[in-house]
């Protein structure tokens, strides 16, 4: 009788090695013992590619990274909106102070947090500095929810929204660091709980938009960002250049009331000059702590200068928390000395020969 006897090798065990095709016979052989003849049987086993389940594996993978990637960024966008209607809240109290003329609440240490809010600091070009920090953070806080909910306006692409809230992120940190040199070197001294707690909200909604954008997109962007951060700083210190700010501490500066005397002789081009200014109902707006308002008034002559139309915006003597005067406050006076001629404002020092042609004034007439 017949037996059977297996190969060494375990039955429709096949190996496949690229190239190969799709669908290979590979023989298994079955060998009767005791016959004359050998017989041979062929078992055709098909032997499939690899590739398929590769290309399965590396599809888990992209979707495991995708949904992985997907998560970290709503809850970066969910961050950013927390921490941007912080900031919202903060610079909608501190605007409603600054427009009402309102004394601040300080938080921290019981005293006057208002110092650096009645500052000149606290305008730029004109414009309160907590309303454009409102104006920021309310931007940030509505460009991500709306990240996060995937509902951009004008069918603009989520690329192009986080490279918007990377930018705005990024002005926001820049102007709160230059805020923080102003603080600890022009306003030494001076309490400002709310200032720090602006940087610090600044500061983390940049940290976590660069960490949502990663290292690869930060470096192809790192340019736009320099450029950002460099116009922020030369923008507010092109305003506060043009706004002579009292050289000393606001924390303990006091200044009574005084007048200088003007030492120079008027010439009559200067006293007809002063005139012509005095009869067109032009105005300068001064202080009597400014040097610049002072050397204005030398130019003039001393005869010229007291045919001046010139308000003093500081008539009760300057400290810590002085306001200006109303007249100065209605006329929205920045910096010292300022000219206002038929509706135009001209900031600093003014030659004569410009104050007249402003003025149009012409002395052979």
């Amino acid at each position: 009788m017949a037996s059977f006897t297996g190969l060494s090798s375990p039955p429709f065990l096949c190996r496949c090695f690229p190239p190969v095709s799709p669908l290979r016979s590979i023989s298994s052989t079955v060998q009767f013992k005791g016959a004359s003849n050998r017989r041979l049987f062929v078992v055709p086993v098909k032997c499939s590619s690899t590739e398929p389940s590769q290309d399965a594996d590396s599809e888990a993978k992209s979707t495991t990274v995708s949904s992985s990637s997907f998560s970290s960024s709503n809850s970066t966008y969910k961050w950013c909106a927390g921490i941007g209607a912080v900031g919202f809240l903060e610079t909608a109290y501190l605007t409603y102070v600054k427009l009402s003329n309102s004394d601040a609440f300080c938080p921290v240490g019981g005293g006057n947090c208002g110092d650096v809010l009645n500052s000149d600091y606290a305008v730029i070009f004109g414009v309160p500095l907590p309303l454009i920090g409102l104006i920021s953070y309310g931007f940030v806080t509505t460009l991500s929810l709306q990240l996060n909910a995937k509902t951009l306006p004008f069918g603009i692409d989520e690329m192009y929204g986080r490279l918007a809230l990377l930018g705005s992120t990024t002005s926001m940190a820049a102007a709160s660091a230059y805020f923080l040199y102003i603080l600890s070197t022009k306003l030494a001294g001076a309490s400002c709980s709310y200032c720090l707690m602006s940087a610090l909200l600044s500061f983390s909604l940049f940290l976590i938009s660069v960490k949502d954008a990663g290292l690869r997109e930060i470096q192809r962007v790192v340019g736009l960002q320099l450029c950002i951060a460099t116009l922020v700083i030369l923008t507010l210190n092109s305003a506060y250049s043009t706004s002579p700010i009292v050289p000393t501490s606001l924390a303990e500066v006091e200044l009574p009331f005084f007048t200088t005397e003007i030492t120079t002789t008027s010439s009559p081009f200067a006293l007809s000059l002063a005139r012509h200014l005095h009869s067109t109902g032009a105005k300068m707006y001064g202080a009597f702590w400014c040097s610049h308002c002072l050397e204005q008034k030398q130019i003039f002559g001393s005869e010229a200068s007291k045919l001046l139309d010139y308000v003093e915006c500081f008539p009760n003597g300057y400290k810590k928390g002085t306001k200006m005067a109303k007249a100065c406050a209605d006329a929205g006076i920045e910096g010292f000395p300022t000219w206002v001629i038929h509706g135009q404002v001209l900031s600093g020092e003014q030659e004569l020969a410009e104050l007249a042609e402003v003025s149009a004034f012409d002395f052979n007439e």
